[in-house]
């Protein structure tokens, strides 16, 4: 919101700025160099105040009121019309306004030494309606440009916001599957192991605080997501049996601020738990994830292989497909995410890029 109306003050100082360079240009800039002698000549520019003022006339009738109602909207034969009526109208009051001007003024309107070609009213016509035209011309271009500018700056602002929409879209989908299978691992405990279940719904009550508070915001820090993502690990321990072997590393600063997609990393460890445990063969779960000097955060999986059988729902295998998403959306063109298969062994890299919210994040520290 404040950014929309930033970039509309901006615009319409632009717009003002604009504004007074041409009309600079167009009225002022001439009288410097008619006279070699004065640099600025007061009678001439008194001389040119019906044409200035014709001039506006035109030029404003049409940027505010001609071009909106019946240019931009397709009617070109009234535009042109009422065009021919305003050309008219401004050349008379011109023309009479130099009468006026002559009348009030002669002094204004002495000839110089020497001069005894008078030139022929029709040149003055002809130069005026030539004027008026351009000035037709001239108000067009302008209102026409600044009116794609908004254009251009409206489609950013609605793509911004259809992409804001969708992402919260995907970050509301991954809580309830989250939620799912995690429910599914604590009431698998409740029939063998009611005390580990009341630990497990003790430690989902922190994950939930994570998701409930963070998790609305585009960004968290590292350290935060790496607190999440350890008492969800220890949720899983549980449940797990003597022939599971979880490792996990953090190579990150314990009060880490580098900025990263809350959950972003949730559903590939989701993943390495629902396809890495057998239930009575040996089974490994590798879990690291590192933060680098030139501003990477570097998040690697690997697992025992054990896939599920069609009948298995737990996740309906959204959660990798939500990620990708995620990750254009969040960090186009900032990631590489690999995954293989190897030796029974699924291992899975992603390496986000987070220079670039780094320093937006300093830049509104900055400005703040």
């Amino acid at each position: 919101m404040q950014n929309t109306i930033g970039n509309r003050t901006a615009n319409t100082y632009a717009v003002i700025i604009v504004h007074i360079l041409l009309w600079s240009m167009i009225v002022v800039a001439p009288y410097f160099f008619i006279d070699r002698e004065r640099l600025f000549r007061w009678d001439l520019f008194i001389r040119s105040t019906p044409d200035t003022l014709g001039l506006l006339l035109v030029f404003y009738v049409n940027y505010f009121l001609l071009i909106k109602r019946f240019l931009f909207k397709g009617k070109n034969k009234e535009f042109i019309f009422y065009n021919l009526l305003l050309i008219i109208l401004a050349a008379v009051l011109m023309h009479f306004g130099n009468d006026l001007i002559r009348l009030v003024s002669p002094e204004h309107w002495t000839r110089r030494p020497g001069r005894r070609f008078r030139p022929s009213p029709w040149l003055f016509i002809i130069r005026n309606l030539t004027t008026l035209v351009t000035m037709v011309g001239l108000s067009v271009a302008l209102k026409m440009t600044f009116r794609w500018f908004e254009v251009e700056n409206e489609k950013k602002e609605l793509e911004k916001a259809k992409s804001e929409a969708e992402l919260q879209n995907m970050k509301n989908q991954i809580s309830p599957h989250f939620l799912l299978n995690t429910l599914n691992n604590i009431y698998a405990l409740v029939e063998f192991n009611p005390s580990k279940a009341q630990q497990a719904i003790l430690d989902l009550s922190k994950l939930l605080r994570h998701i409930l508070y963070d998790n609305d915001k585009p960004l968290v820090p590292l350290h935060q997501e790496v607190d999440f993502i350890k008492n969800y690990v220890d949720l899983m321990r549980i449940r797990l049996a003597g022939n599971v072997k979880i490792n996990t590393k953090f190579s990150t600063k314990p009060d880490s601020s580098t900025p990263i997609a809350p959950l972003i990393f949730i559903s590939l460890i989701e993943n390495a738990f629902k396809h890495g445990v057998s239930g009575d063969k040996p089974s490994f779960i590798d879990i690291s994830l590192t933060e680098t000097p030139d501003g990477k955060v570097e998040f690697i999986s690997r697992n025992s292989l054990y896939p599920k059988s069609g009948d298995d729902k737990s996740g309906s295998g959204i959660g990798l497909e939500l990620v990708k998403k995620r990750l254009e959306m969040v960090y186009p063109k900032r990631y590489k995410w690999n995954s293989e298969i190897a030796n029974d062994t699924y291992s899975t890299t992603l390496v986000i890029d987070t220079k670039e919210d780094q320093k937006r994040n300093e830049t509104e520290l900055l400005d703040s």
